[in-house]
């Protein structure tokens, strides 16, 4: 498990929010470590280029962040799959901030993937009251039993809201 406290941050509860045309994006290889962070993505994560870049993505997880659901983001990227979700981050002053996200693999010209690419806006407010009491009952059934039950809860809850993940999870972010 990720290490936290090895950053000093305190965690706290000050969110900083995404501006509508906001677009972070980001670059990693095979292994997670970062190869590209643009400006947005400095600028809201309060970390320099020399901090980021060679570090690995997980520098910016929160501890809110169910795993369930990078198990199963990661289980998608593998398969060669585009995946959406929402994400909530971790600044480096130990604020916090939401994310919708487009991860996406990247390919080099012989088709081999060589890592992967990820694209962030700013969530759909309402989105993130549902999606909230979501990762909140995933956290717990991870602490109760363990990531693949919650990870099979996560599944079902959005085949019941309407089909796949995908689908759910594009619902929730053009809900008005």
């Amino acid at each position: 498990m990720f290490n936290y406290n090895r950053y000093d941050r305190k965690l706290g509860h000050n969110e900083r929010k995404l501006n509508q045309s906001d677009f972070i994006v980001s670059k990693t290889d095979m292994k997670g470590m970062i190869t590209y962070a643009n400006p947005t993505f400095l600028d809201i994560s309060g970390y320099h280029t020399a901090q980021l870049l060679g570090a690995n993505h997980n520098i910016i997880r929160h501890p809110d962040m169910p795993r369930a659901v990078f198990s199963y983001l990661w289980d998608q990227l593998k398969a060669e799959k585009v995946v959406y979700g929402y994400v909530k981050n971790l600044t480096k002053d130990g604020s916090f901030y939401w994310t919708f996200a487009y991860i996406a693999p990247d390919y080099n010209a012989k088709g081999d993937i060589i890592g992967y690419h990820s694209e962030r806006r700013a969530p759909n407010p309402k989105a993130i009251m549902d999606i909230t009491l979501l990762y909140d009952r995933l956290k717990q059934l991870e602490i109760q039993y363990d990531i693949e039950t919650a990870r099979e809860y996560l599944i079902s809850q959005a085949s019941q809201q309407g089909g796949s993940y995908e689908h759910y999870i594009y619902t929730l972010q053009n809900q008005h």
